[in-house]
């Protein structure tokens, strides 16, 4: 919905169905239902989740229509999508492959074009729209220093193809399409400063002198064409993982003009670990209640000496739980942001109203995703009806954005 502060939305990842059919059909029967107790007289937005197999089926001009039609009907429309997972998301193990096929491949490349040439249909004039992607690829997959350096050349190179395609897009319908950047833990693309070393040492080197080229205009110019097109997906659960300054990360960007595509709003778990031995093991109990196969659940340590240790998986962490330099654990699970407590846990939300402040002080971004995933998965004692913890978690954005 369109609030003052943005364009406000969930993510429809929430919804299970790999097949637009099945998607569509989970799109239906909670949707309205969710937009009637939230924005019922004016029309409200969706961030729009598509598997592979459902963009090749909705690219079939009869089924955009339908969902064009229903989208009227509905009185909805799309402005953003969430192209980082390519294929299951639900009911299958996911982990590490939430990042294949990477921006090393061609079907990544094709994937996100057709992605973009959906949402150039579905986007209203006035608007602004986003695809939200992987950070180039998974970090562990790289065996060689060399080896993730090349990996990281040939991604930039596929980026800069979808930069281009997003320019002709801009040149023929007047629409501002982005790809927005995600980066995560054990991603390529890491933390704040990783992704503004690749943005300026990769992406404008071998983006600029190639726009530049092929489009027949200044380097200044083609520079710009980048920024209007390449940006960062925010997630805060990821940055506050890592420990990050939030005001320090958003201060760089927007001083070096660097698009924020959008905030995905979501949440971690944390917990400091006592010193105590008996307190400590009932603090790692509570984390391991949390510890589930389907997705990865990358845990960042810090110590005594400040310093951060990563941990590949929940798994490994309980593994190393012994280790008494640690004081605290930050896991990426994203839990319900309206709750702040999880019994002897608690859950990072309060990144999340440190960038909301930021954002009200001076609008940082045009969209705003709720990105809460794992309702399916979280501990029986959490779970909600579906369309109850995303009227929930919707309420409270709205109401913290208010405050």
């Amino acid at each position: 919905m369109k609030t003052t502060h943005g364009q406000i939305t969930y993510c429809t990842n929430i919804h299970s169905g790999e097949s637009w059919a099945d998607h569509f059909e989970q799109i239906r029967q909670n949707f309205p239902a969710i937009k009637n107790s939230l924005s019922p007289h004016e029309p409200m937005g969706m961030g729009l989740r598509l598997s592979n197999k459902a963009s090749i089926e909705l690219s079939d001009p009869y089924q955009l229509d339908l969902f064009k039609e229903w989208l009227h009907e509905n009185n909805a429309y799309v402005f953003t999508m969430n192209g980082f997972p390519y294929g299951g998301f639900h009911d299958t193990i996911v982990k590490d492959q939430v990042h294949a096929p990477d921006w090393l491949t061609e079907d990544r490349v094709d994937y996100t074009i057709r992605l973009f040439n959906i949402l150039a249909e579905l986007l209203p004039g006035g608007m602004d729209g986003g695809v939200s992607t992987s950070p180039l690829s998974y970090k562990h997959w790289f065996n060689t220093p060399n080896h993730l350096l090349n990996g990281i050349v040939k991604a930039t190179e596929n980026i800069v193809t979808i930069a281009r395609h997003l320019v002709d897009i801009h040149a023929t319908t007047g629409k501002l399409l982005h790809l927005d950047i995600e980066p995560e833990p054990d991603g390529v693309l890491e933390t704040g400063r990783e992704f503004l070393d690749w943005y300026e040492e990769d992406l404008l080197t071998i983006g600029v002198h190639h726009l530049a080229t092929t489009f027949s205009v200044t380097e200044l110019e083609a520079e710009k064409m980048l920024k209007d097109h390449i940006g960062i997906c925010y997630d805060v659960c990821h940055f506050a993982i890592g420990y990050e300054e939030h005001s320090k990360v958003l201060h760089e960007l927007q001083s070096k003009g660097i698009r924020i595509g959008k905030f995905q709003i979501s949440a971690a778990l944390k917990a400091g670990m006592d010193s105590n031995q008996q307190v400590r093991q009932k603090t790692i109990g509570a984390f391991a209640s949390f510890n589930e196969p389907t997705y990865l659940h990358q845990v960042i340590a810090r110590t005594k000496h400040h310093d951060l240790l990563r941990y590949k998986d929940l798994p490994e962490a309980l593994q190393d739980a012994t280790n008494h330099d640690v004081t605290e654990w930050r896991a990426h699970y994203h839990v319900p942001i309206f709750e702040e407590n999880f019994g002897l846990l608690q859950s990072t939300q309060s990144d999340i109203v440190q960038v909301l402040h930021l954002h009200k002080a001076q609008p940082l971004t045009h969209h705003l995703e709720i990105e809460t995933y794992t309702w399916d998965v979280l501990p029986a004692s959490l779970k909600l009806p579906i369309q109850q913890s995303i009227i929930r978690e919707m309420r409270w954005l709205l109401d913290t954005l208010q405050g």
